[in-house]
């Protein structure tokens, strides 16, 4: 199944990107943001976004399986 962003439509997000919203808006979460989006949406930058999927990685997060 292929998940484009609720709020610009860029479409096939990768699974970090869908991971990263699901640890951050909740694994119940059906409405996906890109990564500029999301970082837009919680007052970030994309940059701190992939660390923290580094660190959810480092950590053995399975979402980032």
């Amino acid at each position: 199944m292929k998940y484009e962003c609720v709020i610009c439509g860029t479409s096939d997000l990768d699974k970090d990107t869908l991971g990263v919203n699901k640890k951050l808006l909740g694994k119940k979460t059906t409405s996906f943001y890109c990564m500029d989006c999301l970082a837009d949406y919680l007052g970030c930058t994309v940059a701190d976004l992939l660390e923290k999927i580094q660190e959810f990685k480092d950590e053995g997060c399975t979402l980032f399986i």
